[in-house]
């Protein structure tokens, strides 16, 4: 069993472009999932461009095991339909638990991550020191569905008593 190696808040902000699975557009959900971890944002009703400005807060005990967004349309009265998946590489951030910002202007950037056909970037993604935090404003494209983004921000908690 890996220890805990931080704790990664996750702002599911919005998303964009999602499919439509009733006639009048879905009520999307997002769903976090990193090992037994669970996380869901609230039902956005009739919205294929929901805004969620929602916080979800995941341990990471491996740093190299990626956390999969799902996004649900939610149904009544059937199973709620897949509206698209994604992965987050947790591993670019780890490169800051060692930095000292001390000296940092805010808003230095310290690395851009360029979509690939490893991640799910839609857009090049940047990796700031902002407001006395390291934070990562991420687009996700969707995969295994029509059309849909959905746009994060990542950043580390600082546990107190942590050497990081």
């Amino acid at each position: 069993m890996d220890g805990l190696v931080g704790l990664l808040k996750v702002r599911v902000v919005r998303g964009y472009n999602l499919a439509y699975r009733d006639a009048r557009g879905s009520d999307p959900y997002v769903v976090l999932r990193l090992g037994k971890q669970k996380l869901k944002t609230s039902v956005k009703k009739r919205s294929v461009n929901p805004i969620w400005h929602e916080e979800l807060t995941l341990s990471i005990t491996n740093p190299n095991v990626p956390i999969k967004l799902e996004v649900f349309d939610k149904d009544t009265f059937s199973r709620d339909d897949p509206m698209g998946d994604a992965e987050i590489e947790v591993e670019p951030l780890m490169e800051v638990l060692n930095m000292d910002p001390e000296n940092m202007r805010n808003g230095t950037v310290i690395r851009s991550i360029r979509p690939s056909n490893r991640n799910c970037l839609a857009d090049e993604s940047q990796l700031c020191w902002k407001n006395g935090r390291f934070i990562q404003d991420v687009i996700l494209r969707l995969k295994n569905v029509e059309s849909g983004e959905i746009q994060l921000q990542l950043q580390w908690v600082q546990i107190p008593g942590s050497k990081k």
